[in-house]
């Protein structure tokens, strides 16, 4: 399963159909992402391009240790964003806050780039949508969380592999 470009892909298909749902929410149902919004979105096209280098080829270990070091990375990263985002909608006392501007480095300007994307046009404690109580912000986080639950479950399985090989 570890070598299998099916499982890259699917990661990747993952990701970029999340994006399009994101997409979905700002263009068609009219919310605003606000910058934390766009960070998270980054976020999961780091996991994306993890799956597509993962599927340039799996069957080589260190092809395989690029992809989980990006899906980790990625997913951590969009875990630690949604925990402050959720924390921010949560908070009553109004004390939390986030940037209005995105923090992008000058090599990577998105919201400049790609503004369609990447520009920010709410407020991080907006709740603006909400489905079995939990916020959009809430769902997020539970995606990030299921996604580094499934990278810790095929590491153990590429460990485990690894093992039936070396005792062989």
């Amino acid at each position: 399963m570890v070598e299998s470009r099916v499982a890259w892909w699917l990661l990747a298909a993952s990701a970029l159909a999340l994006e399009v749902a994101a997409l979905w929410f700002q263009y068609m149902m009219e919310l605003d992402p606000c910058v934390m919004c766009i960070y998270e979105r980054v976020a999961l096209i780091g996991i994306a391009l993890a799956g597509l280098v993962g599927c340039v080829y799996p069957a080589w270990l260190l092809v395989r240790l690029l992809g989980y070091l990006g899906w980790g990375v990625s997913a951590g990263w969009g875990l630690m964003i949604a925990i402050e985002h959720v924390g921010i909608q949560l908070d009553e006392t109004a004390a939390l806050s986030c940037e209005f501007a995105p923090d992008f480095p000058a090599w990577a300007r998105l919201d400049e780039w790609l503004p369609a994307l990447f520009l920010p046009t709410g407020y991080c404690d907006d709740i603006q949508w909400q489905w079995l109580s939990l916020t959009m912000v809430q769902w997020v986080l539970l995606i990030f969380v299921a996604y580094l639950v499934t990278l810790a479950g095929v590491l153990y399985l590429e460990v485990r592999k690894g093992r039936r090989r070396t005792s062989r």
